[in-house]
C-alpha cells in the first residue's frame, strides 16, 4: 500500500503532536507540524531522525552547535543527546520523524506539550 506524504500532512493542523503514518521493523514513521520552540529533552536509548519537508528547522544542543535544516535535508540526533527543536518566529515547519516505537515524545521530561499516545492517520 502506498502512502502520499503530502496528503497526510493535509489531514492535520495541530503543532507538536506527531502522527504515525507507517511502521516497520519496530520503527515508527511520523509526521509533525511544528511552530515555535519545543522543550529540551533527550531519548536515552533511541536515535531520532528528522527529515524536513517544508520550512527551516533549528536543532539546538547543549553540547554542540545548532544544526539548521532546510527542505530535503535530514539529521539524526544520537541517543542520549539533549536537544530542542525550534522554528524561526511565526514559521511553520513540516517534518518526518523516524524512531523506534518505544520512543517517548519528550523522553523523561513531562510537560503540557508531551504526547502520551500517538494518533494514526
Amino acid at each position: 500500500m502506498s502512502t502520499n506524504v503530502m496528503e497526510k500532512f493535509g489531514r492535520f493542523h495541530d503543532h507538536w503532536s506527531p502522527k504515525i503514518i507507517a511502521e516497520l521493523n519496530g520503527q515508527q514513521i511520523k509526521l509533525a507540524k511544528i511552530k515555535g520552540e519545543f522543550v529540551w529533552h533527550d531519548h536515552a536509548e533511541e536515535d531520532e531522525l528528522f527529515l524536513i519537508y517544508r520550512g527551516i528547522l533549528h536543532l539546538d544542543f547543549r553540547d554542540r552547535e545548532t544544526v539548521t535544516l532546510h527542505p530535503g535535508e535530514l539529521y539524526v540526533v544520537p541517543r542520549g543527546v539533549e536537544h530542542r527543536p525550534r522554528t524561526d518566529q511565526g514559521e511553520e515547519v513540516w517534518l518526518m520523524l523516524m524512531e523506534p516505537a518505544t520512543t517517548k515524545h519528550t523522553g523523561a521530561v513531562k510537560t503540557e506539550m508531551t504526547v502520551e499516545k500517538y494518533e494514526w492517520i
